[in-house]
Formats: C-alpha cells, sequence, structure tokens
C-alpha cells in the first residue's frame, strides 16, 4: 500500500515544491482538490494556526493523514505584514480583485508591496514556513516544523523561477533573488526546505516511517484514495 498524505493546497507549485522535498520518505502527496475537498477557512492571525486549521480540516473531509503548510513574507518595516494574509495582501486592500488566476494575483501583490516601501529604508524581510502534519483530524500530537528564510526586498522583482514574493526577496549570500535561484537549490535553503527537513525527522521518529518508504505504522489511509 502506498503511503500518501493530503495535501491541504491546490497551489500546483507549491505542491511540485513539497513533493521533491519529502520524496525522501517515499510518499506522495494528493492534493485536497483532487479528492473534491474544498478549501478551510483561515481565520487567524498566526501561520501554526492556520496550518493546524488547514491540516485539521483536509484530514476530516479526506478521512486520512494530511499536511497544511502556511507561508508568507513578513517585512519588519511593516510590522511583520504581509505576514499570513501574504497570498492575498493586494484582495485585502482592495487592488486586484479575488478569484483571478494565481499569476495575476502575486503580480499585484508585488506591487502593491512595493508601493508601501517606497519610503522604507529598512529593508530586511523574510520568508516563514509553518507545516503541521496530523494522522487524522482529532490527532492531539500534530507534528509542527517551522523554517525563515532571510533576506533583503528589491525594488523591482527578478528572476523566472519560483512564486509568490520570490522575485523581491534578495539573498545577498548568493547575489541573486529567490526566483532567480535554479530550483534544485531553492529547495535545499528555503524556509519550505528547512522545514520540510524538520518534518521528515518528526514524521520519522513520531510516525514510524524510514527514508526508504518502510514501516507499519502507516494505518491511516483515506478510503477515498487509491492503494
Amino acid at each position: 500500500m502506498s503511503r500518501q498524505l493530503i495535501l491541504a493546497s491546490n497551489n500546483a507549485k507549491k505542491l511540485k515544491e513539497l513533493q521533491a522535498l519529502i520524496s525522501p520518505l517515499g510518499v506522495e502527496l494528493v492534493t485536497q482538490g483532487s479528492l473534491g475537498i474544498p478549501e478551510a477557512e483561515e481565520p487567524h492571525v498566526t501561520f501554526v494556526e492556520n496550518a493546524l486549521a488547514k491540516a485539521r480540516h483536509a484530514a476530516r473531509e479526506g478521512q486520512g493523514p494530511a499536511i497544511a503548510d502556511d507561508s508568507g513574507l513578513c517585512v519588519a518595516a511593516l510590522g511583520g505584514a504581509p505576514g499570513v494574509r501574504s497570498a492575498r495582501y493586494a484582495v485585502d486592500a482592495g487592488r486586484v480583485a479575488e478569484g483571478l488566476p494565481r499569476e495575476v494575483i502575486d503580480a499585484a501583490n508585488n506591487d502593491w508591496l512595493l508601493a508601501q516601501m517606497t519610503t522604507q529604508a529598512n529593508r530586511c524581510a523574510h520568508f516563514t514556513c509553518l507545516l503541521v502534519a496530523v494522522r487524522h483530524a482529532d490527532d492531539p500530537e500534530p507534528l509542527i516544523a517551522e523554517g525563515h528564510w532571510e533576506g533583503e526586498l528589491m525594488s523591482t522583482g527578478q528572476g523566472e523561477h519560483g512564486f509568490g514574493y520570490d522575485p523581491l526577496l534578495w539573498l545577498p549570500a548568493y547575489q541573486q533573488s529567490a526566483a532567480q535561484l535554479a530550483p534544485e537549490i531553492k529547495n535545499g535553503i528555503s524556509h519550505r526546505a528547512q522545514a520540510c527537513r524538520e518534518m521528515l525527522g518528526l514524521i520519522q521518529a513520531r510516525w514510524g516511517l524510514d527514508t526508504a518508504g518502510a514501516g507499519d505504522h502507516w494505518p491511516w489511509q483515506p478510503s477515498s484514495m487509491t492503494p
């Protein structure tokens, strides 16, 4: 029987990135949308609360183990904004309509963020990623992993890789933006990569699954998934 985790997201780029990062466990990520699971509400003001809510929702609706990512860009000069509202920063501000293609909203988010930074001298910013995995919806011991990726905000975007705010975060150590990094490099150093490495260790230790995908402690297979 294959080991599958419901991913509480329908973001194709996030799926590709997370699947590459979690591949050492021999686990397949299945998006909640492919199982007919609607997106969860994200009413909370912290990444960890939103990630937990999304993971529990996906596990409940999909009747199996789930993993959720809540991530965003935190800008020091803006008091941590856009933070948990990163994906809809421009929507919240009325700068772009909700429901448009992800690429359009991403571009509007970047433009709106740069507009907020025109008078700011402090350009320090970082990506945060919170990963939460649960064996079932009522799991009393969710696995929680966190990663941070520090950089500086640029005045214009550069690079074609990645997604979201990647074109705006300059990485001094690499002299490139996050969107200019080759995917294989980004997947080794990003906030999501850091959180995934921590999560892999937690799954191995707490759920009894090794890096070969072996182990007899994966009994939460959703009935709606293909064995």
